[in-house]
Formats: C-alpha cells, structure tokens, sequence
C-alpha cells in the first residue's frame, strides 16, 4: 500500500517518488486518498498517511468547493519541512510576509493545525509510564468547536532564559483559540498546572462542562488534578502514548 501511496504521489502531485509521506500536506494526502479508495479501506489508507478522517473531509469538500488557500497551504508546509520542522506560526508568518503574502497570524496558525504542522521542539515531558487507566482520545484531532467552553486543549513547555529554565502551562480554546487561562512557572509542579485549571474553570458559565484534553503526563493524573477536573464537571480526554499531532492545536500555541 505505501508503494502504491508514492507511486500516486509522484503521479498526481508531481513530488519525487522518494519524498516521505510525512512531507505531504493534508491536501495532497486528500487527493492520494481519494485516487486510492476504490483499491484499499478508506481507514487503512489514512492510518498509512498519517490523516485524520475529519481532516479528510475537510479537504475533500475544500477542494471541490474550491480552496484559496491551496497554494499558501504547499507554500507553508514547504517552508516548514524546509526548517526542519522547527518553525512555529509566528516565524512562518514571517516568512510569507517576506516572500509578499500577506496574511493573519491567526489565518496561519488555522492552516498549521489543519495541515498538523506541528513544531518540534525540546518539549517538557512528564510522562512516567502507564500509572492508571488513561481516558479515551475524545478530541480525535477534531479542533473545530462550535461555541466557547466546549472544547479546552492544555499542555506545557519549557523555555531557557538568561536567569534559568521556566515552564508555561495553558489552557487554549479550540473554538478561537483564545488563551482561556495560564501559569508561568521556575518549576515543573503540580501548582503549575492546578493554578491553571483552576483559573479556567472560574471563567466558565452554569452549565459548561467542556472536554479538557492533554497528553499523558503525570499532571494531569496526580490526584489533585483529578479532583478538581470531577468537581468541575470536565470531562477528561487525552492523546495517545508520544503521539504530539493529537495535540497538535496547543503545541501550536507555542510557535
């Protein structure tokens, strides 16, 4: 099947037929996909080039409607693999606005996350191994909402400063991507992430109880985060074990 892949990559896309299937754009794998549908399962054939059935969708509709986006989508996904994956929204908007494309900020993080350009970069992990029974993946690389305070996305990182090492924690919203609330902290702890949370969830209404989905870190299992996110009412998701494009929405954040 993965022959077959390139094979249509080199006939439909033009690309070198040694190209990497992760260089494709999620337009590009949209159109292999469907030129290979009727040989092979849709699902097999997404699992192999690595596209998430709502992305297909998405990109199978935006091409027939008609995508203005499509050569900004090549553009960008070129200039990051270009940099070895290493540019974040704000440097690739840079970038186009120097090659004279003028864009939001905004509009290139969207096209980041819906291309699952994500950022690699020395990230804080605090996974620790399997130490409970993890929630299901409930987002799905699904980062559309249709309100606010449906969806939260949440993650940490860690910066090197001329004084020393800090760590930021957010929480994003996938309904604008608007920062719903943050911590800064000198340490990886606990407080870091509780503080956060903790702050989210008084800005929510009666009745909100949005998906609070993270990666498997130890923060997000400790028992004081377990109890704050049940007496809020949130329900839990999280991605699958060193998988980053589950989470692909807030790694972008960080740009």
């Amino acid at each position: 099947m993965e022959l077959d892949i390139l094979k249509k990559a080199e006939e439909i896309i033009k690309k070198d037929p040694g190209i990497s299937i992760s260089h494709l754009n999620n337009r590009e794998k949209t159109k292999i996909a469907d030129a290979l549908r009727q040989t092979y399962p849709l699902t097999e054939l997404l699992h192999i080039l690595g596209l998430a059935r709502s992305s297909y969708f998405y990109h199978r509709a935006a091409l027939k409607a008609g995508d203005k986006y499509a050569t900004i989508r090549t553009m960008l996904t070129d200039i990051f693999n270009s940099n070895y994956q290493c540019y974040g929204y704000r440097r690739l908007h840079a970038t186009l606005r120097h090659e004279g494309v003028r864009l939001s900020e905004k509009v290139v993080r969207r096209l980041m996350v819906e291309e699952q350009l994500v950022v690699s970069r020395n990230r804080y992990s605090s996974y620790c191994g399997e130490i409970g029974p993890a929630p299901d993946n409930l987002i799905a690389r699904d980062f559309k909402a249709e309100q606010p305070n449906q969806k939260w996305l949440t993650d940490i990182t860690e910066f090197q400063l001329p004084a020393g090492k800090v760590w930021l924690s957010p929480v994003v919203d996938c309904f604008d991507g608007k920062v719903v609330s943050r911590s800064l902290s000198t340490r990886p702890d606990a407080e870091l992430v509780n503080t956060m949370l903790d702050s989210a969830v008084e800005t929510l209404n009666a009745g909100e109880r949005p998906v609070i989905h993270s990666d498997r870190g130890g923060h997000y299992r400790w028992p004081g985060w377990l109890e704050r996110v049940n007496a809020a009412g949130l329900i839990r998701s999280m991605s699958r074990k060193g998988c980053s494009p589950d989470n692909a929405a807030c790694e972008g954040f960080f740009g």
